[in-house]
């Protein structure tokens, strides 16, 4: 099953930040679940996929049109 990039460069560049964040807080506070969050936010980064976006119908990649 080939799942469908639906995160755009923008959104992968806020996701990669915001995940690094979280993990150095999680680590610096002991709150684990932190690290376990920007785990997810990385990793829908890397692979290009929100699972959450699919059943809302969200897709921030910019789709490039010939229209003249």
């Amino acid at each position: 099953m080939e799942l469908v990039k639906n995160v755009g460069q923008q959104d992968r560049s806020i996701r990669l930040v915001a995940g690094g964040v979280a993990i150095l807080f999680g680590i610096a506070t002991g709150l684990w679940w932190l690290d376990i969050v920007g785990l997810i936010l990385i990793a829908t980064a890397y692979f290009g996929t929100c699972l959450a976006y699919i059943p809302l119908g969200v897709n921030t990649t910019e789709e490039t049109s010939d229209k003249g």
